[in-house]
């Protein structure tokens, strides 16, 4: 141990080695990273103005566009600088503070979906209790809890992930630092680190997943129940939005993170990392206001205004 030399910086591999793509792959990855940037801010900016929006849904609903733009600003620009340059290291500091920032924005927002979902579930289940159960205390504590569970999960895994040695490699088979990719070049035993990637982020995974299906579930018995077309249209409308960004954004996570990963896995796991930190972000906004009659409402006033 006395003669290794102390690791100082990584170099990502990116996306593709082809000298070809790289110039197109930055074209088409800038685009997306300024379509979520402007998309996600938008979205916060009218929701901060339109006094309509100042209801729990669309509370969560900023700062989950919020989450999702820190989460690709995280992940984007160093992404897009490595298109164009053949130096692609990172400082050791920096591949840790990135992982730091990407592990809060991803835990944060499985539970920001998880208060939506129940969000949904009493303002469809229980409408004439709605104003009650969801206050601004509640709705406050809830973004609090997933902000502070988003650090305290993040927090773990960096503790543990600064205790490793990097001395067989400094290649990271990825385009940006994500603890399973690190883990896999480290020359100290990892055992104890992804069993912390599997009970931590199985835990949270598991339990906002089963709040988000147990919720939809019971709007879906409700919606049922009361055999009007035009409320289920709304409902569907509502929660067909969310459903698809959870399914989305999900999937991925439970791929990389909880189902075993293996040495051969890095072209996997780079495209599932691609739909969580690249296509969701870009989507939610998208997703969101496209299929919500008052955001589109409050857009529409703020073009007349402009006009």
């Amino acid at each position: 141990m006395k003669n290794s030399t102390v690791l100082t910086e990584f170099v990502l591999t990116g996306l593709t080695e082809s000298p070809e793509l790289q110039v197109p792959l930055f074209l088409f990855f800038l685009v997306i990273y300024l379509i979520t940037i402007v998309g996600n801010l938008g979205l916060i900016a009218l929701i901060w103005n339109d006094p309509h929006l100042h209801i729990p849904m669309y509370f969560f609903l900023g700062h989950l566009a919020f989450v999702d733009a820190s989460l690709s600003s995280t992940v984007a620009p160093k992404m897009l600088l490595d298109f164009l340059q053949m130096n692609k290291m990172i400082s050791y500091s920096e591949c840790m503070t990135q992982f730091f920032i990407f592990a809060i924005c991803a835990t944060t927002e499985c539970f920001l979906l998880g208060a939506m979902a129940y969000d949904r579930y009493v303002a469809i289940c229980k409408p004439l209790l709605y104003p009650m159960i969801m206050t601004k205390r509640l709705c406050i504590c809830l973004l609090v809890l997933s902000f502070v569970g988003g650090i305290l999960h993040s927090s773990i895994h960096e503790g543990f992930l600064l205790l490793l040695n990097f001395c067989n490699s400094n290649i990271v088979h990825h385009f940006f630092c994500d603890i399973v990719p690190l883990l896999k070049i480290s020359c100290t035993d990892t055992t104890l680190n992804f069993q912390l990637i599997f009970v931590l982020a199985g835990i949270i995974q598991v339990l906002t997943v089963v709040i988000v299906l147990v919720s939809y579930t019971l709007v879906l018995l409700t919606i049922l129940q009361r055999k009007s077309v035009q409320s289920m249209k709304k409902a569907f409308s509502t929660c067909g939005a969310h459903l698809l960004s959870v399914s989305l954004y999900y999937g991925p996570l439970l791929i990389m993170y909880i189902f075993p990963v293996s040495q051969e896995a890095d072209g996997q796991d780079i495209i599932d990392s691609l739909f969580y930190t690249v296509i969701i972000p870009v989507l939610n906004p998208i997703i969101y206001s496209l299929r919500n009659k008052q955001v589109m409402d409050s857009l529409k006033k703020v073009l007349k205004k402009k006009a």
